[in-house]
């Protein structure tokens, strides 16, 4: 396996992998990674659908990109994507997966079109007050500190970061920035959390840097993620005859282990309760996707709290199994470890009739019914003690949703502390609680909020214990390689799995780690395309500088007098060249 860029390799066809019509494949678990996994062994490695089969734990496929109606509470949705044009192995899969909305389309044509149409950006990222503008106004207000402190962490090795938080590297200087506003609601990262995977993410969006404050980065699907991208993926394997087995819990996949080859020789499951053995050869290749961030995550509804549930669940357990066998597949402890740094909850709620919709389009500054962009991404409540954000993608966000119903995904960072209406920490609350609490930063008068709540929406919570485990801090080794060394018919994928430069937390990530072990095990001969390099372009770099300084110059820098000359004689001496001519272009000086 190899890296490539460019549209050279993108638009080419590799040849039928050698043996390819003797393999098997077993896919762990039907998130995206696996999904994905299974479409590039059709697609690239040429093999038939029918020798590939996913064993799923749930009955549903789709792993943690979900959205469903639950008959009982209404519409659920976990979490949400945020997507860039820029994840390349997302966008390689998908221009490959028939649309389900579009006639003779792709997946990645419905997606651009539509965001073509429609692009995304906030009117209003943070709001104040009970929903008054909190008029961060697209600033980043960092300190000379601050930026000094960024600029250090995007040029320290990897290495030197093991196990150290982002507390660990900023001084208070930072979290006082908007800019840490923006990043720790925009991506969930907290105080404690990997410097580590801060600087990946400083550097893999470092030419987005730009668009954080409004969002204008982003794009989205038209729907929920699982009916936008679960389920046209989900045909397109079904119609290759790709086999999903559902209630099905892998237990353990066992190795025969040597110190020149690691071959996965057994995989072990429970199916109805009943306990089965799986016997394999070299030529039957095993996808494992270790880990999870939505395992064991509680829902509760409007009359009654989520749980925070302390069970590791199947995917934990299995790489726990696994990784008893031998230190090349990691360390699952880091990551699962430590649930009251790595849980927080959210909600959906659903509006029931026209008395919550107007507090909503104050806020967003958009008629939130017209089907396109509502909110554009979150709006941070800047002095919620729970700092709840909430967003509405477009609407309507299911298909079967009413017309006259809007789906809002709330969720809160601050779990353990009460609320500003609601007395009460966030983990403790029932949806209506979390409810109450919504319509108060909103804006609703305080003598209407409780009989809106009951009667105005229903919301359902839900308490994820492990929804952060990606971002624990840790150091090379914690996660185990893609393929490690010496496995010849094992991968693991999804974002457990470790794979250079890119950003978990994201379907890039899923979908890059399942294209690197498809490739890789069957020795296909195509690049994958690499993370986009974005870093080592020195126009972002100036342009990113400029942005985060909030149109500062150079020259505006507090330094020292000799400083302050040294730098001017630098740039003076820099006139004659193209480099002058970009810190001019890029307004630094």
């Amino acid at each position: 396996m190899y890296y490539s860029n460019g549209n050279y390799e993108a638009f080419a066809r590799p040849v039928k992998p050698e043996g390819v019509e003797n393999k098997h494949a077993y896919l762990i678990e039907s998130g995206l990674a696996s999904l994905a996994a299974a479409a590039f062994l059709i697609r690239d490695g040429q093999m038939k659908g029918s020798h590939i089969t996913i064993l799923e734990e749930r009955d549903i496929a789709g792993g943690a990109l979900d959205g469903i109606y639950d008959d009982g509470k209404g519409f659920i949705i976990r979490g949400g994507r945020e997507m860039e044009n820029h994840f390349e192995c997302l966008w390689d899969l998908f221009r490959s997966i028939p649309s389900l909305e579009e006639e003779d389309a792709s997946v990645l044509d419905e997606f651009y079109w539509l965001n073509k149409r429609d692009p995304n950006y906030s009117l209003q990222r943070a709001i104040v007050n009970r929903g008054e503008d909190a008029h961060t106004d697209g600033k980043f207000t960092l300190s000379q500190t601050a930026s000094e402190e960024i600029i250090k962490l995007f040029f320290t090795p990897e290495e030197k970061l093991a196990d150290l938080t982002i507390q660990d590297v900023f001084t208070e200087e930072f979290f006082e920035s908007n800019f840490w506003l923006y990043w720790c609601t925009m991506f969930a990262f907290e105080p404690w959390h990997s410097a580590m995977e801060m600087r990946r993410y400083i550097a893999r969006f470092i030419h987005h840097i730009g668009g954080l404050p409004d969002f204008s980065a982003l794009k989205f699907t038209k729907y929920n993620q699982y009916e936008s991208l679960v389920l046209p993926l989900k045909n397109y394997l079904e119609a290759h005859g790709v086999t999903i087995q559902y209630n099905t819990t892998v237990t353990n996949v066992l190795f025969d282990i040597t110190p020149d080859k690691k071959v996965a020789k057994q995989i072990e499951y429970t199916i109805n309760n009943s306990q089965q053995v799986l016997n394999l050869t070299e030529n039957d290749l095993v996808f494992i996707t270790n880990g999870s961030n939505v395992e064991s995550a509680d829902e509760g509804d409007h009359h009654t709290p989520a749980k925070l549930n302390v069970n590791l669940g199947g995917s934990w357990n299995l790489w726990k199994n696994i990784a008893m066998q031998d230190s090349a597949f990691g360390h699952p402890e880091v990551f699962c470890g430590n649930i009251k740094e790595s849980s927080w909850e959210s909600a959906t709620l659903t509006t029931l009739d026209d008395k919550i919709p107007p507090y909503i389009e104050k806020i967003c500054k958009r008629d939130p019914f017209s089907g396109k962009v509502v909110t554009g991404g979150i709006v941070s409540v800047k002095d919620s003690n729970w700092l709840m954000s909430f967003t509405l993608n477009r609407q309507p966000h299911f298909k079967a949703q009413p017309k006259d119903q809007l789906v809002v995904w709330i969720y809160g960072l601050n779990c353990d502390v009460p609320g500003n209406y609601v007395n009460k920490a966030l983990k403790d609350c029932t949806g209506e609680e979390i409810t109450q609490e919504f319509l108060y930063h909103i804006g609703v008068p305080v003598e209407e909020i409780d009989e809106m709540a009951k009667n105005s929406a229903r919301c359902i919570p839900c308490m994820m214990p492990f929804v952060t485990s990606y971002f624990m801090p840790r150091k090379p080794g914690d996660r185990p390689l893609v393929v490690p060394e010496n496995c010849a018919n094992a991968a693991f994928i999804g974002n457990f799995a470790e794979t250079p430069r890119d950003t978990v937390f994201t379907t890039e990530y899923s979908v890059r780690t399942a294209m690197e072990a498809v490739y890789t095990l069957l020795d296909i001969d195509r690049g994958v395309p690499e993370v986009f390099a974005s870093a080592y372009d020195i126009r972002v770099l100036l342009d990113s500088t400029e942005k985060m300084m909030d149109g500062a110059k150079l020259s505006d820098l507090k330094l020292s007098f000799l400083k302050k000359t040294l730098l001017n004689k630098g740039v003076h001496k820099l006139e004659d060249t193209v480099i002058y001519d970009l810190i001019k272009e890029y307004k630094l000086w």
